[in-house]
């Protein structure tokens, strides 16, 4: 059971509150538990950016990830550091509410002391704080994957979160998920209902090649043109189905963002240039190294802890700022004519036991939910270990996912999209329908049985394993390994594509390459297809189990040169 906000505010104290959150909190024992929010007045602009919400509403658990393996020039590099590497990195002291925010050490103990996180309701509250507190001097910016990940946002095709992007107050938004709701919803949403501009300078019609949407927006704030260069997730139609947005080219375009840096700076006379992104962190820092004139880049898409320093790479300063609405962060600027002369950067965690919802957005939230809460809250199982979802390999709740995909398609082995999304369970939770939608909640959701032969499986593992651990960011594309359900494999990331992938099994038996294996499935992306909902087979299998747990991860073991890397936080999981 999470701790009271009083409680939560003397936890704080004794915990002394170095790293992230800085002495405010400490000193804010005592108070209003919101003037643990307090920031010094410095600047005359305020950027605030948040990230891949994935339509998470109301406050949930997330454990940030064990394994972010950082190849090449990332080895070593946020984000790819976790458990006593991270800790090190930025002196955070284990136990204390910075460790349970930004790191996954301890995380039951400190997830049962300090409760879930995030909350739209939540963050209304801090947003609207820090309005008051610099009236005309806030841009409040999404990169994006906020339209996608939970029943409601699926259900209403969107709009339930655009009402709340609408109360929120956002300014700009860039999308990636959005669009697997189709072109059509997508421009009928950001046209007609989201008070928000929805920027991209990388998505062109693929006749004519005009600009889809706006490219970039120029505000004044203080007296100074800020402007706000949106970049979509360039990899969507290869990431998802092309079908749904066949008239459309991606790509990350980093020509085309140089003549928009440009053209703002030249033809506006921007006093600062952002990029508001949905890259993934290593595409933005390789992208900051070849465009030239942007100041931040506030990026989104692969989830990553990137604070509380932003990571500087020449003049240009990148974030990213996690998931589900658990951070938000804040830069005060000090912008002159034509540059930034100086900044202040806050990471700050959105804890749902100090801050009060705000009630006008708790309200809204509510409604939007109502016709809906009977479906959602009913109860499947009971789970008796750690549910999780966010690693580079498996998680525990996709093992479960691939284990009901196998009992109920009868088949050998299953495969599970390695999504970044999906929040976490402590044990002795029950896993509710709502929980399923959480992990499974996409527009192409059917689950498919295939014959494949074992070269087949591998050319599929490899295709993925090079997608993540390629050691050129362009050609990363930001989802984790696919999850595996029996199937057993050596693995070194630092290998070219075709050679990651060694020593098969499935069933603990060497995987012929000419023999075919029943291989359960879902999101397919190459066409539409027939076939049950992933949510409906996951949720009727745990209606049979009632008691859940996890006891072994379909993990790989590591080959190569991994021995000490600091993106793996338990090296003896991987047989290191």
């Amino acid at each position: 059971m999470s701790i009271s906000r009083r409680e939560f505010m003397q936890v704080l104290a004794l915990a002394g509150m170095s790293g992230f959150l800085g002495p405010r909190f400490a000193q804010a024992a005592g108070k209003s538990a919101e003037d643990a929010y307090e920031i010094p007045d410095f600047g005359n602009v305020t950027l605030l950016h948040f990230t891949d919400s994935h339509a998470q509403l109301n406050p949930v658990y997330w454990r940030e990830p064990d394994t972010n393996i950082g190849i090449g020039a990332a080895k070593g590099r946020p984000p790819h550091l976790t458990g006593e590497h991270f800790m090190k990195y930025y002196g955070v002291a284990g136990g204390t509410s910075d460790a349970y925010a930004f790191d996954c050490l301890d995380y039951e103990e400190l997830a049962h002391k300090y409760g879930t996180m995030g909350g739209f309701a939540h963050l209304a509250t801090l947003v609207k704080r820090f309005r008051e507190q610099r009236p005309g001097k806030v841009l409040l910016l999404d990169a994006g994957d906020t339209w996608q990940g939970s029943a409601t946002s699926l259900w209403t095709k969107g709009m339930d979160m655009v009402g709340a992007q609408n109360l929120l107050g956002v300014d700009a938004m860039v999308g990636h998920w959005e669009f697997t709701y189709g072109a059509d919803r997508v421009k009928e949403l950001a046209d007609k209902y989201l008070k928000a501009e929805f920027l991209a300078q990388n998505i062109n019609d693929s006749t004519w090649g005009d600009l889809v949407f706006k490219p970039y927006s120029i505000r004044e704030v203080s007296g100074r043109k800020i402007a706000v260069i949106g970049q979509a997730f360039p990899y969507t139609p290869i990431a998802n189905p092309r079908y749904m947005m066949p008239d459309w080219t991606f790509g990350i375009k980093d020509q085309h963002m140089q003549q928009m840096v440009d053209e703002c700076r030249q033809q506006h006379k921007a006093d600062l240039v952002v990029v508001l992104s949905h890259n993934g962190a290593d595409v933005d820092v390789k992208m900051a190294s070849r465009v030239k004139g942007i100041d931040i880049i506030l990026g989104g898409h692969t989830h990553d802890i990137m604070g509380p320093r932003p990571v500087k790479v020449g003049n240009t300063l990148v974030i990213n700022t996690s998931t589900n609405g658990k951070i938000l962060a804040r830069f005060d600027l000090d912008v002159g004519k034509g540059k930034l002369k100086g900044y202040r950067f806050h990471y700050l965690p959105v804890f749902s036991n100090v801050i009060k919802p705000d009630a006008e957005m708790a309200a809204y939230i509510k409604k939007v939910r109502a016709p809906y809460e009977k479906k959602l809250s009913e109860p499947l199982a009971v789970t008796e270990s750690l549910l999780y979802r966010r690693d580079n390999f498996n998680g525990s709740f996709d093992q479960l996912l691939v284990q009901a995909l196998m009992e109920e398609m009868d088949a050998e082995a299953a495969f599970s999209p390695g999504f970044r999304w999906g929040y976490a369970k402590l044990p002795g939770d029950t896993i509710t329908f709502e929980d399923v939608m959480g992990q499974t909640a996409i527009t192409y959701p059917q689950v498919t049985v295939n014959e494949y032969t074992g070269a087949q499986i591998k050319m599929i593992m490899e295709d993925v394993g090079d997608n993540l651990f390629n050691k050129d960011p362009y050609y990363q594309q930001g989802g984790d390994m696919i999850r595996v359900g029996n199937i057993q494999y050596a693995l070194d990331p630092e290998k070219d594509i075709g050679h990651r992938i060694t020593e098969l099994q499935i069933g603990g038996k060497p995987m012929s390459m000419k023999k075919k294996y029943k291989v359960a499935g879902w999101a397919a992306v190459s066409r539409p297809v027939e076939g049950k909902p992933v949510w409906d087979v996951f949720a009727d299998w745990l209606r049979t189990q009632k008691n859940v747990r996890v006891d072994k991860l379909d993990l790989p073991n590591l080959a190569g040169d991994m021995k000490g890397n600091p993106g793996i936080a338990f090296p003896r999981d991987y047989g290191l």
